[in-house]
């Protein structure tokens, strides 16, 4: 059933829903645009890998210390529209240090800009999608993943294009003409008031729910942020882009196929795959085995992404759950600053066949904190 069925379909409401897959989809490409231009960055300013996964840290820093909270305390006092709007402007005015300047200190605050616009951007599509469609937000915010793993395609053709500014610049332009389509999308048919309440952090499952979701993306910060060094010894930038499009694809699908497996069955599968297929991606030399590893990892990391929110959504009501969210949110971008930061540490002294470490170390976390959501009905 569409999640609008049953619902008067004003036009504004008609395309809420593409709206905000859209939205998912181009904030997702704001995590993956830099990936295949990270050995151009590295080329042109020659930093090497510890440098490099700083730079890609960045932007989940930004994500985590004022994106979030901000966006959290927004969606309490405004709209969750006007907070998409601001936030994707955001995101465009981040973009401008790579379109207009070549100073690796630049380059840091562009994404740590971005970082906090994307911060914004997600809580606005989570309260937006939780405030429209009642009743359905698993299977919704399931497919909001989806848009997100899809929408992971769009950073690396940004990437194609070629050179360090291009792909940043064609990221403004999209960026831009989303904060303007938002307004046409129009206030929900009727507002939910979303409040913050910190008795929901102890809620059955809500630490297995944020470190598997922190599980999942440290995987992302370190196929984004650390690999494509290691990839770029056999391929060239667009070669990169074209393996990380093709990954991208299978990832969505593992966000679909996810959902229709228990939430805690989906951790599991998550830490089996994503550990085998990051270290397979370390350990082999040829382009065809690279994508083979990483689709293995691209599937477990979208099983993580929903098993993550299946085991919070039944942990903590929507309408207290802002705290929740926010801190849920957080704890999961700290695998992507993590994944980088850890990654390039790892890689740098070790080398890459050692790469398979970073998510291990995280996935028999989740594995220990599994029991704690025993308490939660099955997603």
């Amino acid at each position: 059933m569409s999640p609008i069925a049953g619902a008067t379909r004003t036009p504004s409401r008609s395309i809420a829903y593409p709206l905000i897959l859209g939205l998912s989809a181009l904030d997702a490409a704001g995590y993956s645009v830099i990936a295949p231009v990270l050995p151009a960055i590295a080329r042109e300013t020659g930093a090497g890998p510890a440098t490099i996964g700083a730079l890609a840290a960045t932007f989940p820093l930004g994500i985590i210390l004022v994106g979030f909270p901000i966006g959290g305390r927004w969606i309490q006092r405004r709209s969750a529209e006007s907070l998409l709007v601001v936030s994707a402007v955001v995101l465009a005015v981040g973009t401008l240090p790579f379109v207009l300047t070549d100073e690796l200190g630049f380059y840091f605050l562009g994404r740590l800009v971005m970082g906090i616009g994307s911060g914004g951007l997600w809580m606005g599509i989570a309260y937006s999608t939780l405030e429209r469609w009642p009743g359905s937000e698993y299977r919704c915010l399931s497919r909001v993943f989806a848009a997100y793993s899809a929408g992971s395609l769009l950073g690396p053709a940004f990437g194609a294009i070629g050179g360090i500014h291009a792909p940043f610049a064609a990221y403004l332009v999209f960026a831009l003409a989303a904060a303007i389509a938002v307004l046409a999308m129009g206030p929900p048919a009727e507002r939910r008031s979303f409040r913050a309440d910190r008795s929901a952090l102890r809620s059955p499952g809500f630490a297995t729910a944020a470190v598997g979701m922190a599980f999942a993306v440290l995987a992302l910060g370190v196929i984004d942020g650390v690999l494509p060094l290691h990839l770029g010894s056999r391929l060239e930038q667009r070669g990169i882009a074209s393996l990380f499009i093709g990954v991208a694809v299978i990832h969505a699908i593992g966000s679909i196929v996810g959902a229709r497996f228990p939430a805690r069955s989906s951790l599991v599968l998550a830490v089996l795959l994503v550990v085998s297929g990051v270290a397979f991606a370390g350990l082999w030399e040829s382009p065809l085995a690279w994508f083979g590893a990483l689709a293995v990892a691209g599937v477990g990391v979208g099983f993580g992404e929903t098993g993550s929110v299946g085991v919070l959504l039944r942990s903590v009501p929507p309408e207290r759950s802002v705290t929740a969210m926010v801190v849920w949110s957080q704890i999961g971008i700290v695998g992507y600053l993590a994944g980088p930061l850890v990654g390039g540490v790892v890689a740098e002294t070790l080398g890459f066949a050692w790469i398979g470490l970073v998510p291990l170390a995280a996935g028999l976390l989740v594995l220990a904190l599994l029991p704690r959501s025993a308490a939660v009905p099955p997603a």
